[in-house]
């Protein structure tokens, strides 16, 4: 109760650096918050986020009260009594009401909405408000002003406006329901086909404020690709150069908009995305910026690695799981077509002569291992449903596992995450 009482108390200050743990079988919520809390040894502090996704949970079949469960509890064992949240990732104002309990953080996903109209009383409202910003705007950084011509703030509304609308209504319901400053709220635009440039994000965040929407992470589509479980793909150059201007964008909205002084970017990783976390770290420190970390299912995998590196029973259940992605893989893949790229022909046929070493090998993200499989990687991560196709037996191997993996959960949060990050 007492870290319940703290949070309150400080108005849902998220923090300046904050980690969003994806965990689908919620049973690693002790070794996710022994490597944040490890956090000091990077000389920063990390504020937790457990987040899981309505889609995780229908094909789990699990509760979003099973994520606020697992986060007390975890808080409760190792004494920890910071601020800590419970994140309803990716919802709309369909998926939204079974998460009201629960979460104190809310991922409000609009990409939906993006490049749908508005109504004309709107598109009018907000033209005039965006018009009053000046046609240049100049953002301390940016060598160059970001131009409010007519066509370009015409084009931003048509793609963006009623995103914001629908944002903008989501977070009055949930004050309504939860209460003013009792939860935390982060805008998702990064589901969508194309990147939003710097001045689309100044566009956005101006919107957000005339909404009076105390946004406090914002998360962006960026180029390249980020795919879940593996490494960045895509001109590293040119994410920094999006990053760091987004960045000065933010700092810019802050003070001339008046959004929380605590708005930071948010970073929908898909986990491991290691060619730039050490860009992003540079460049927070550079401006002295915030950072919210989002991962998913790099949990899961820890998982399978764990028990790829148990006994006789773990390791043939492992690779069962493996054989039924293979004949499933278009089933499994579909709901992630935009986020996984899969080469068949760089699969195994089966592992069934495969020690649970070289399995472990090739699931875990070490690109310098010559072993290392990620196509075998990103299938699995899809695979999840097929584990909890067979839940009892999956929770008893967990059990029977528990140390093995929650090292495995550790060690990769902290050292391939948290260590090339800050």
């Amino acid at each position: 109760m007492r870290t319940r009482i703290v949070q309150i108390l400080a108005f849902m200050k998220l923090g300046k650096y904050s980690f969003g743990t994806g965990d689908r079988f919620g049973k690693q919520g002790v070794a996710q918050l022994k490597a944040l809390l490890r956090a000091p040894e990077l000389n920063v502090e990390i504020t937790p986020v457990w987040n899981k996704s309505n889609r995780e949970h229908q094909i789990i079949g699990t509760e979003p009260s099973a994520v606020r469960m697992e986060a007390d509890e975890a808080v409760g064992r190792l004494g920890y009594t910071g601020a800590y949240y419970v994140d309803a990732d990716h919802i709309n104002r369909e998926t939204v009401d079974g998460f009201i309990s629960s979460s104190d953080f809310f991922t409000l996903d609009v990409a939906a909405y993006i490049g749908r109209p508005a109504n004309q009383a709107q598109v009018a409202e907000a033209k005039k408000y965006l018009m009053g910003l000046g046609e240049e705007v100049q953002v301390a950084g940016l060598p160059d002003p970001i131009k409010l011509t007519e066509g370009f703030i015409d084009e931003a509304l048509e793609n963006y406006l009623l995103a914001i609308e629908e944002a903008a209504q989501l977070y009055v319901n949930l004050v309504e329901m939860k209460g003013l400053n009792a939860f935390i709220t982060e805008v998702s635009m990064d589901e969508v086909e194309m990147p939003q440039t710097p001045s689309e994000l100044f566009v956005i965040l101006a919107l957000l404020a005339m909404k009076k929407m105390p946004v406090k992470t914002i998360a962006p589509k960026f180029s390249g690709r980020f795919n879940k479980g593996v490494d960045y793909v895509g001109d590293v150059k040119q994410f920094a150069a999006e990053f760091e201007a987004d960045i000065l964008v933010i700092k810019h909205a802050i003070s001339h908009f008046h959004l929380p002084d605590d708005l930071k970017l948010s970073i929908h990783s898909g986990s491991d995305k290691f060619s730039i976390y050490p860009i992003m770290g540079k460049l927070i420190r550079k401006h002295d910026a915030g950072i919210h970390i989002k991962t998913a299912g790099t949990t899961w995998l820890e998982e399978v690695i764990g028990l790829s590196l148990g006994d006789k029973e773990s390791i043939q259940f492992i690779k069962e799981i493996y054989k039924s992605a293979c004949s499933r893989m278009d089933e499994l893949c579909g709901p992630y077509v935009d986020v996984i790229d899969i080469n068949p022909d760089a699969l195994p046929d089966n592992l069934d002569n495969w020690t649970g070493e070289q399995m472990a090998s090739a699931f875990r993200h070490l690109p310098e291992n010559p072993d290392y499989n990620p196509n075998m990687r990103q299938l699995m991560h899809v695979s999840y449903k097929l584990a909890a196709e067979n839940l009892d037996r999956y929770w008893l191997l967990l059990e029977r596992h528990a140390d093995i993996i929650a090292a495995q959960v550790e060690e990769n949060i902290f050292n391939r995450h948290l260590r090339r990050l800050f």
